[in-house]
């Protein structure tokens, strides 16, 4: 029988009655065994952001706060053009952004911005998920994607009356990344900005009008710049977003935590379909709640802007071919997609 001094066995009773009291102190919880951190641009108010937070503190609640995620919304930790390489660096363990702000990097992504004429959110967020999991993009094996969104059809808000296509020549358009090939077909000048500077850039001039959703005209107030909302939902872009995770944080985690990660994944890509279509009708309701008008193309307008914009997707599967890719049938596979998730 091994003999403990007195000193000793006190010390270690008091060791114990630490343990014990710690454990049951009111409020106190065990340290999370993974810390991870999350970057998005969105700022914190707007839906998009509140529902990654919400994905976040579910991840924590299913794990039983085995994982801790601090979340950097607002680009408080890096910018939306900065996320994707973030990730990749490891200064943010996930990562939301949009496809569009890496021009040149998603070579067969961009196939989901082009005019597909999306009528909503749904479909949208349906068809580009569909489109990864059926073709899993290598450029896209750098990390692990969590899951992917797209926002209802970008429609044109404006500064001045528009009516034709004769009305853009020379209006200067916000675009970003991949549809700035389409605001030049239409005739207008394109504008590179990402989201965050749009409003800015409409108020001093340095834009006339942006191409984007209608959700941005409350969740990002331009509605308070613009006097215009051209209803082009014929030649409706989307802009594909991602959430993902640093490949070697993914493949470090336990496999039960990997489960739980991609049950919440399967159960949050109809969430944000159903929010960016939620958003777009709080935007129009607010941009016209400061006496904005919607105008609405005649069909005979429609069917020429869908016209001038045809060349854009064969420019885009000749650009996609030369770098190897299936561009036609990437273009045939959204197009069906499209239709199959509007019926």
């Amino acid at each position: 029988m091994v003999k403990i001094s007195r000193s000793v066995g006190v010390a270690i009773g008091m060791v114990v009655f630490w343990m014990a009291f710690c454990v049951a102190l009111p409020g106190t919880a065990p340290a999370a065994d993974i810390e991870l951190g999350y970057a998005n641009f969105f700022p914190p108010t707007h839906v998009q952001a509140k529902l990654g937070a919400e994905w976040a503190a579910e991840v924590e609640k299913r794990t039983g706060g085995k994982v801790k995620i601090t979340y950097y919304p607002g680009g408080a930790l890096l910018k939306g053009p900065q996320i994707y390489d973030g990730v990749l660096k490891g200064i943010a363990d996930i990562g939301m952004s949009v496809f569009g702000y890496s021009r040149g990097v998603f070579p067969a992504m961009e196939v989901i911005d082009l005019p597909n004429g999306y009528p909503n959110g749904k479909v949208a967020t349906a068809v580009i998920n569909d489109f990864y999991n059926e073709f899993k993009p290598k450029e896209l094996d750098k990390v692990k994607v969590m899951y992917l969104h797209a926002h209802g059809p970008g429609l044109l808000h404006t500064q001045k009356e528009v009516h034709s296509l004769e009305d853009l020549k020379g209006l200067k358009v916000r675009s970003y990344g991949f549809n700035a090939k389409m605001v030049s077909a239409l005739g207008a000048v394109p504008v590179s900005l990402p989201q965050g500077g749009v409003y800015e850039a409409l108020q001093k001039g340095v834009a006339d009008a942006t191409f984007s959703p209608a959700e941005v005209l409350k969740g990002w107030k331009q509605a308070e710049v613009i006097k215009y909302t051209i209803d082009c939902r014929a030649i409706g872009y989307t802009a594909g977003f991602f959430v993902v995770m640093n490949l070697d944080r993914w493949n470090a985690l336990p496999k039960d935590v990997q489960d739980v990660f991609l049950q919440l994944n399967s159960e949050w890509i109809p969430k944000h379909g159903e929010a960016w279509d939620e958003s777009d009708k709080a935007g129009i309701a607010f941009s016209k709640s400061l006496g904005n008008k919607v105008i609405e193309l005649s069909k005979e307008e429609s069917d020429r802007w869908v016209k001038v914009v045809a060349p854009v997707k064969d420019s885009y599967i000749e650009a996609a071919k030369k770098r190897g890719l299936p561009g036609k049938e990437y273009v045939d596979f959204v197009t069906e997609a499209v239709k199959k998730h509007s019926m």
